[in-house]
Formats: C-alpha cells, structure tokens, sequence
C-alpha cells in the first residue's frame, strides 16, 4: 500500500513525481497514495492526453475531482480548469477529454451517508472573508468534513493550531510554508489527526484544503 498509514505525516512534491501508465491509452498518473487493489481508496495526480477518454465505469464509494488545468468532460458537460466535482457513491461515467486536461483526483473516500453531487465552477465564485487577511471558498462540508479553497495574501502568518480528524493540502499556486518547510505549486501534503503546524507564506498562494476527514487513531 502506498501511503495508507494515516498515522504519518506526507509531502510529495509531485513535480519531481514520474507518470505512470494507467488502464487507458492516453491516460497517465502520480500516485500519491492508494490501496494494493487496483479499484479502492486512491489519491492522485491525473492527465489526460488531448483525445483520451476512458470507459464507461462506476465509482461504488464515490470520486472527487479538482480540474488543475485543461478541460475536462463526460456525458455531464464539460468543465474548465478550477471545476471542483463530487459524484457520489453508485455514479458512473464516461470521461474524456478533448484538449487534454489535469486533474486532481480521490477515489472511494465519501464518509457514509454524503451523497451529494457537486459542480462548482471556482473561476466564477466569489471568495470570502477568513481570518486575518485569509479568503476562502468553500467548496463541500458533511459531518465534520470540510473542502474549501484558501486564498493567502502575500506575507500573511497563521496561528499556530491542531487539525482534529487532520489536514489536507494541495498547494494550487505560490509556495506554502510552515516550520517543517516549503512547499511549491502542485505539492500534497497530509498531516495526520491532532497534528500542528504554524503556516506562513511570502508570495499570494492558493491551496486546495480538506479537514476532519482522516482517521482518528
């Protein structure tokens, strides 16, 4: 298994990762964590060559999807780079993209009973007020659970604090910090249950953040 133990911190650099091949021509992926079966809890990069598409399939306990680039689509419509999309347990699709796109990607992690289905278009949404000069966006919330995109102005310090049920991160843009240390665009970071860190930034960043959603242990 690949970065299953939720006990431990993790940091990749997912631009120092290398594409693997997936099941579909064309279709490539930087696992950043997943079970031994092939269909099951899986977290990861994904890109799509321009004109790939893969088959029809299921997603028994759900699929989250943030689109970091390019456009991607299925029988649903299309959505552009920023598109935030939850389909629940028991959907299934046809994806494709036609340009090509990249993708962020986890598989089989809903908490029992969310059924929601989101699309959320991030371009076109209004950020609001977080604390200190923090903007946030948030994006799905069930039990505890929270996504929200965080928008940090250049130079803004956070209080130090715990994360019950641990943190997230996928750094979107700028460089993310705290006193472990830093990290660029397009880097992931999962901190485990009651962990701390006092976060900081030099330059405007942009981070994809989900709380409340790991294992207490």
């Amino acid at each position: 298994m690949l970065n299953m133990d939720f006990t431990q911190r993790v940091v990749i650099d997912t631009n120092q990762e290398a594409w693997q091949e997936s099941p579909a021509k064309g279709v490539t992926r930087k696992r950043l964590a997943r079970e031994e079966k092939e269909s099951g809890h899986a977290t990861s990069i994904v890109r799509y060559e321009a004109g790939a598409s893969f088959a029809e399939h299921h997603h028994p306990f759900g699929e989250e999807i943030l689109v970091l680039e390019g456009t991607f689509s299925d029988e649903t419509g299309d959505f552009p780079a920023g598109t935030y999309i939850r389909n629940p347990p028991g959907s299934k699709h046809t994806p494709f993209s036609k340009e090509g796109c990249t993708l962020f990607v986890k598989l089989d992690q809903f908490a029992e009973g969310d059924q929601q289905s989101i699309r959320i278009n991030t371009q076109q949404t209004s950020w609001l007020p977080g604390q200190g000069g923090l903007q946030v966006m948030p994006l799905h919330g069930f039990e505890g659970e929270n996504t929200a995109l965080v928008k940090w102005p250049a130079g803004e310090r956070f209080l130090p604090h715990q994360h019950f049920g641990g943190e997230e991160i996928l750094v979107l843009s700028g460089t993310f910090m705290d006193e472990h240390g830093q990290y660029p665009a397009i880097s992931w970071l999962r901190s485990p249950h009651r962990s701390t860190h006092h976060p900081f930034v030099e330059e405007e960043t942009v981070i994809w953040v989900k709380t409340g959603h790991l294992p207490i242990v």
